[in-house]
């Protein structure tokens, strides 16, 4: 029994038996410098329950841990919570390898495991709210559709007072540390930020409902186990569910994002001119040089404000490249509730801006003032003009935020 690696116990009856990814650094278009975790929980009680698997190279990883409590083959049942191919392109194998006697998945996760592979073993659909006794524990599991797949469901084990919570409260974060509260090395709260925003900004109408229906349900939670990054334990519980709620509610915030590319200088010129502005009128304001900025970056920064102004050059009659690519990745995940404008140089045809001002109203910007066009380079009556915008701007923010909208 054993191997290289060794499972982590996190409770009375739990061990986490996961597998660390040092270096994966792209997850679907979403950067990833800091690695990943994929999350698996083996539960020990009379009998042995298996949580969720792995990304499949991570296979025999997931397989030692387990070894290093028991053997494999001693866990009788398995429970997928989520069937995206990071936590179940190991099923198949662990399912060979461990022989379970009952495999547990939502309604929706029966129909999207069978379809995307051959899981080599049956599969029993758990309605929501059901509850599970398996080897004299309780556990009950909740649909929670379109967080953020349709087939996704959390699981709450009740002697030990722990939410399994697949990709809910989770971030992409390779760690040698188990537990939030023990890594000192990292913001878990701002990786926890470019998590939701990247992966779960869409959904966010969905995710408050579903927090609240917890907090109508009256369990106590003091552990929540997400299938990526760190579990959270005691008080971080209660801060990172406010986190989202926080997150999910986008109420407008009086801080400001200038995201922008520029061939020449000039469209810089013109959002550090327009910052400036915002800044004098106390709003804080991220300037994002989309040459040292990826679209993770700049969504994570959305995600906390209140409102967006996006600068573009033209090139071929079109709009710059990086900036369509990060305003059809924010269009994407639907930010709401936002102020903002659209600026640009250009040389002899101008119609990047335009562009953009066009995708900001099709994601419901309330815009400021027209596009913002200067031909070549800005002079001091065109940098005048970019501070009235970034000013205008400013005015309309704070309105929006002391409004309560």
């Amino acid at each position: 029994m054993g191997g290289p690696y060794h499972a982590v116990k996190i409770s009375d009856h739990v061990y986490w038996v996961g597998a660390i990814d040092w270096d994966i650094r792209d997850f679907h278009g979403y950067s990833t410098p800091r690695g990943s975790t994929y999350n698996a929980y083996l539960v020990v009680g009379d009998d042995i329950t298996l949580i969720d698997t792995v990304k499949a190279p991570f296979k025999d990883e997931l397989l030692s841990r387990i070894a290093s409590v028991t053997d494999p083959k001693n866990i009788r049942y398995l429970i997928s919570d989520h069937s995206e191919m990071d936590h179940t392109g190991a099923l198949p194998g662990v399912i060979e390898a461990i022989k379970p006697e009952k495999v547990f998945a939502s309604t929706l996760g029966v129909k999207d495991l069978t379809a995307q592979m051959d899981p080599g073993h049956e599969i029993t659909a758990v309605k929501d709210s059901e509850g599970l006794e398996l080897g004299g524990l309780h556990f009950t599991c909740f649909e929670t559709r379109m967080i953020h797949w349709p087939d996704s469901m959390i699981t709450y084990l009740a002697e030990d007072k722990l939410l399994f919570s697949q990709d809910g409260f989770g971030m992409h974060l390779a760690s040698s540390e188990r537990f939030a509260d023990e890594i000192v090395d990292c913001p878990v709260f701002e990786e926890g930020a470019k998590y939701y925003a990247n992966i779960l900004l869409p959904y966010s109408n969905i995710i408050l409902k579903l927090l609240d229906r917890v907090g109508k349900l009256g369990v106590e939670i003091d552990l929540i186990c997400p299938d990526h990054g760190p579990i959270w334990r005691g008080d971080n519980c209660a801060r990172i569910i406010e986190h989202w709620k926080k997150w999910a509610t986008q109420k407008p915030e009086l801080n400001a994002v200038v995201v922008f590319d520029t061939m020449w200088g000039s469209t810089e010129k013109m959002g550090r001119a327009i910052a400036e502005a915002l800044e004098d009128e106390g709003v804080p304001t991220e300037v994002m040089s989309l040459k040292s900025n990826d679209r993770a970056a700049v969504v994570t920064k959305v995600l906390e404000a209140g409102a967006l102004l996006v600068g573009s050059p033209t090139i071929n009659n079109m709009l710059f490249p990086s900036v369509a690519d990060v305003l059809a990745y924010l269009k994407g995940l639907k930010p709401k509730n936002l102020v903002g404008a659209a600026f640009g140089s250009f040389g002899w045809s101008g119609e990047g801006n335009k562009q953009v001002n066009e995708i900001l109203t099709d994601m419901k910007v309330e815009l400021v003032a027209d596009p913002l066009s200067v031909k070549f380079v800005p002079d001091d009556e065109a940098l005048a003009s970019c501070r009235d915008l970034g000013s205008a701007v400013a005015k309309r923010l704070k309105e929006v935020v002391d409004s309560g909208s």
